[in-house]
């Protein structure tokens, strides 16, 4: 069934169904009925006091007040922004100076932030809920090519962007998820990635609009090994969605498997690279569910290709492939303004119905990174690969090469052969700058329990290990071991704090 419209679709179930679980928290569970009343009162204060079509921001973290508040603002036709509570304050001050918001949802307690926008704290917003509504005029929801959400990224120059996805972007996004995934009715989905990053819509849309719940891991539990894997076997979700590095975290748990964890069936990878490690514990691990690595920047709905891990896809691979890419979406392979020959890496350009209409109230950065293209809307995603055969081979940032004594460097290349080294659990290697020149190359590696004495004896043994599988030049001249390799808030390795690290002496 193709899905035509996401509010309609959501509230259906509410209609329908309206017992049906929706957000199960450990101790409340929500309901499809609650969340269309919650969001219809939203909507009908914002069509009743805010002017249609300006922006609102969502704070808080993972409760179901911060969805409620997202239907409500679609359909009283406003795109929402989440920020994640926690954010440092510099940063919200970015985002609402671009952004200018009319109203902000204070799901969790507002920081110290000047504004001019309207602030409803969780109390209000409650109240909100409670008081019965009567409008003038029927509500006008966010449709076609108007702006659903805006997410803010990271930018070059410090200062966020915001990516605009339109409801036909995040309808492509949706149905294509719904479709070829294997996922049916009333499916639990984990929801562990922050609102603030689009992974997060990976679990959140494909899951209401196909009247599944959302099983909410917050911070509190992640950060603690000993609740993590008490709590893990208990939440009965079938639907797993993270990036590689949280489930890195999770395999560290020789618990982590499909013996304890029996309700999982899916799991659906984005955000990062998969490391072949991981796939193939995985695999191991979990040998009746289906997993899935995909692949796509922001500027694109979530993600535009997907590839099932099987053991003979590891074995023809040395680096897991990022898939095929979805119907509606063609991907070019570019050298600048022309496309290269059949099997030759060069830039990822997606072109197609989830591209983004470009970044809010920043003309020249929308102008450096989309286009036309063939007559469809197209993005320069900034990542090296290749087509072979139908599939997408990813070959690392363009961002991420580095130059050391002339040799052009990817600094993924290496990270994906330390961890085949057979005493490297994880590792990321980054640049020591002199002068603006790479100095040398630093690995951060997580090792595997050893017999070694001492730190340089397990050096000397990685690099004779690594020193089979790559180049010279490409093998790091410093290493520095520890316990875990330091994540962003997005739950992807940190490689600009690791390398402002090793830049900062």
């Amino acid at each position: 069934m193709t899905i035509l419209n996401i509010i309609e679709t959501i509230d259906r179930w509410g209609m329908k169904e309206p017992n049906r679980p929706v957000y199960i928290e450990n101790n409340r569970t929500y309901t499809y009925g609650e969340l269309k009343e919650d969001s219809d009162a939203i909507a009908a204060y914002l069509q009743k006091n805010i002017e249609r079509s300006r922006p609102v921001v969502v704070y808080g973290e993972l409760e179901y007040e911060m969805v409620a508040c997202f239907l409500g603002a679609s359909k009283a036709g406003h795109a929402y922004i989440p920020i994640e509570a926690h954010t440092p304050k510099e940063r919200v001050e970015m985002i609402l100076d671009v952004a200018d918001p009319a109203v902000i949802f204070s799901v969790r307690e507002w920081p110290k932030v000047e504004t001019n926008a309207e602030i409803i704290s969780l109390e209000q917003l409650h109240t909100i809920y409670a008081k019965t509504w009567t409008l003038e005029s029927a509500l006008k929801p966010v449709l076609e090519t108007e702006t659903y959400y805006i997410i803010f990224t990271s930018g070059t120059t410090g200062v966020p962007k915001g990516v605009q996805i339109s409801h036909m972007n995040l309808l492509s996004f949706v149905n294509w998820e719904l479709t070829d995934f294997g996922i049916t009715e009333g499916m639990r989905f984990l929801s562990q990635a922050p609102y603030s990053f689009d992974l997060s819509v990976m679990d959140l849309y494909p899951a209401l609009t196909s009247g599944g719940s959302l099983t909410p891991m917050g911070k509190e539990v992640i950060n603690d090994f000993k609740q993590l894997f008490t709590v893990l076997p208990t939440l009965e979700i079938e639907v797993w969605v993270s990036t590689p590095s949280f489930v890195d975290i999770c395999l560290m748990e020789p618990t982590f498997d499909g013996g304890h964890v029996d309700s999982l069936k899916l799991f659906l990878f984005c955000g990062e690279e998969l490391p072949k490690a991981t796939a193939q514990k995985l695999l191991e691990r979990f040998p009746k569910a289906h997993i899935f690595n995909t692949y796509g920047p922001t500027e694109a709905t979530v993600a535009i290709s997907s590839v099932k891990i099987t053991q003979e896809l590891l074995n023809e691979y040395n680096r897991v492939p990022i898939g095929h890419v979805k119907e509606d979406t063609t991907v070019y392979i570019m050298d600048g303004k022309k496309e290269v020959s059949a099997g030759e890496v060069g830039e990822i350009v997606i072109a197609g119905p989830s591209v983004s209409k470009g970044y809010l109230h920043n003309p020249e950065k929308t102008a450096d990174a989309f286009f036309e293209y063939q007559g469809q809307s197209a993005y320069r995603t900034g990542d090296a690969g290749k087509l072979q055969e139908g599939m997408l081979i990813y070959d690392g940032r363009i961002d991420f090469q580095v130059k050391l004594h002339g040799y052009r460097i990817e600094l993924e290349d290496i990270d994906h052969h330390l961890a085949s080294v057979s005493y490297v659990k994880q590792a990321a290697v980054v640049a020591k700058y002199q002068n603006h020149k790479v100095q040398q190359l630093v690995a951060f590696v997580v090792a595997h329990p050893h017999e070694f004495e001492k730190e340089f004896k397990l050096t000397k043994a990685i690099k004779a290990e690594l020193s089979l599988s790559v180049m010279d030049y490409m093998i790091p001249q410093k290493f520095i071991y520890v316990e875990q390799l330091p994540l962003t808030a997005n739950g992807k390795i940190d490689r600009k704090g690791l390398t402002n690290e090793v830049n900062a002496t």
